[in-house]
């Protein structure tokens, strides 16, 4: 048995690649089918997250294991090949185990230590069981990862690290202010009835919003949400439930918006938002330019002209020649070819503070020629010797102060907060540009994470990680000597029976008393001298490089490999029968 991994996340693709690579349901079900259909798989399990797709396999080659994962990952993705191939990361064996314990940890999420990724670890297993994917292997493995993920967040203070995705996304809507206090009498409008959905719901509620509204495609799985929020007697939050058609009007009424469905496009346009917006406030939305202007949301920006940058100072271009331009405050005629006009050179005979000058005249820094083309020959006669007199005291001309920039007025507070945690994404990405509306997506809530500090908690988490990575590889290499154990009672088990028959034969008038005190004595012979070898190989093979000895152990024995190898499979198929937990 060898674990490998193949996969993709915030940490090795951007969010766009991410978002095309997007597994519907559907499509990790058909993954996981032709994975395992597959010759190098046995096993298969899919990982499919917000921020995540992973393709966990026991596979008997690696490098077929990894050029067939990655096929079918292009594949099901949607993504061709080469394309994906750069983002793609590769686990094999003690890594892709330690791989995915840090990720049940919450050590490889976008926001550290948040405790939703054990959630969507047991959906995982759970389809991998039902379809039967998972074996021995990944079933032992992504349940010692939701243990060792409990153990993370029970023994250490990881939570204090960071939280789950949509409380960071509710604080960066917040912008520095407490959420409970932003959140406190807002109306809340939650697309989709998921786990993520049901999360973000749950969090408004406890957060304070006034009203909870929840649509949903499917209505019965909308009403169903919206009456554990009214039940739940730790809430107190009105939630009603509505359809999907009903968005459009409930987002007129809505002061923040969750959106996170399975959708495949675009749940919420631009326009869309826009003419929420505009329904509630009764004035036409823009987007925002780079400068600050905008333009209305049903229109095209259209090209910038001379026209639209009127109130632009337009600065005219250096001279193209020395000497020639009127408004030089220098008189450089006598200058020798190899100066530059720019005053980037110098040549031999112009002293530094006359080439000072004429720099900071070229670069438009000391002067502003409109100005200077509008003052006299003795305001510039004065303003020459005045730099003369400056650098006979200092030595150099002083830089001219660049002007104080302008105080930006402060952007009014959003009239709709929406917060995206779909991928692909629910919400169109220009509405990061509409005035009046703030998005925070998944892309923006990667690049605010980027920064988050990391508790210290973290430390202490890698090592409970790195211990029970050691631990499982040590209980899986000596799981793995477990067929050829059995595989060897068994044959002692028969050479039992087959001199307690021949005794039978040799000896017909034994009775039943002393018969079976021959059999329990004769087995107990062949139980003490197995038990201290097969006790201690399976201690050696749980070391390091420990896997010869079950190769040992079946030449010293004269094994059969396909009594082993029956075993191994009876134990296989056992876990693959498994249903989900």
């Amino acid at each position: 048995m060898s674990l490998l991994v193949v996969g993709l996340s915030h940490r090795s693709a951007p969010v766009s690649v991410l978002e095309r690579a997007a597994l519907s349901a559907d499509a990790q079900i058909k993954l996981l089918q032709d994975t395992v259909a597959a010759e190098p798989a046995t096993e298969a399990a899919v990982l499919a997250t917000c921020n995540r797709i992973e393709l966990y396999a026991d596979v008997d080659k690696f490098h077929a294991g990894v050029a067939e994962l990655s096929t079918l990952l292009a594949q099901h993705s949607g993504v061709g090949l080469d394309e994906l191939t750069p983002y793609l990361y590769v686990h094999y064996e003690d890594r892709a185990v330690h791989h995915l314990f840090s990720v049940a940890c919450g050590l490889d999420s976008m926001v550290v230590g948040e405790g939703q990724i054990l959630g969507q670890i047991k959906d995982s297993l759970a389809k991998a069981q039902e379809l039967h994917s998972a074996g021995r292997l990944l079933n032992d493995l992504f349940q010692q990862a939701l243990r060792v993920g409990k153990r993370a967040h029970s023994e250490t203070g990881i939570d204090r690290a960071g939280q789950s995705l949509v409380t960071f996304g509710l604080e960066q809507l917040a912008v520095g202010t407490d959420v409970t206090a932003w959140a406190h009498g807002k109306k809340a409008l939650v697309i989709g009835a998921g786990s993520m959905s049901s999360l973000a719901a749950a969090t408004l509620a406890r957060a304070g919003v006034a009203e909870i509204v929840i649509a949903n495609r499917t209505f019965d799985r909308a009403e169903r949400l919206a009456q554990i929020l009214t039940e739940a007697g730790d809430l107190d939050v009105p939630a009603r439930a509505v359809p999907m058609d009903s968005v459009p009007v409930e987002l007129t009424r809505a002061d923040v918006a969750v959106s996170c469905t399975g959708a495949t496009g675009l749940v919420l346009t631009a326009e869309e938002i826009a003419a929420a917006v505009e329904g509630r406030t009764g004035r036409p939305v823009a987007f925002e330019e780079a400068g600050g202007s905008g333009r209305t949301a049903d229109k095209a920006p259209a090209p910038r002209t001379n026209a639209d940058s009127a109130d632009v100072r337009q600065t005219p271009l250096p001279p193209t020649s020395v000497g020639t331009d009127e408004n030089c405050p220098l008189d450089l005629t006598a200058v020798q070819g190899g100066f530059s006009v720019l005053g980037e050179a110098a040549v031999a005979g112009m002293d530094a503070a006359t080439l000072e000058q004429h720099a900071a005249w070229a670069a438009g820094s000391a002067v502003d020629r409109r100005e200077a083309a509008r003052r006299s020959p003795e305001a510039d006669a004065e303003l020459i010797t005045a730099l003369a007199a400056t650098v006979a005291t200092v030595g150099r001309i002083p830089e001219r102060r660049k002007p104080e920039p302008v105080a930006e007025a402060p952007r009014l507070a959003p009239v709709l907060s929406l917060l995206d945690l779909a991928m692909p994404r629910d919400i169109d990405a220009a509405v990061h540009r509409l005035t009046g509306v703030r998005l925070v997506d998944i892309e923006s809530l990667a690049d605010a994470s980027a920064d988050a500090p990391m508790a210290a908690d973290v430390d202490q988490v890698r090592r409970i990680v790195s211990d029970e990575v050691a631990a499982f590889g040590a209980a899986l290499r000596a799981a793995h000597i477990t067929p050829t154990v059995v595989a060897l009672r068994t044959m002692a088990a028969d050479v039992v029976a087959s001199e307690i028959a021949r005794l039978e034969g040799r000896l017909p008038g034994l009775d039943d008393k002393h018969r079976s005190e021959i059999t329990q004595t004769v087995r107990r012979v062949v139980d003490k001298l197995l038990h201290a070898p097969t006790v201690r190989v399976k201690q050696l093979a749980a070391e390091p490089g420990g896997a010869g000895y079950a190769d040992a152990l079946r030449t010293l024995f004269d094994l059969d490999q396909e009594t082993v190898a029956s075993v191994s499979r009876a134990e296989d198929s056992t876990e693959k029968d498994r249903g989900p937990r």
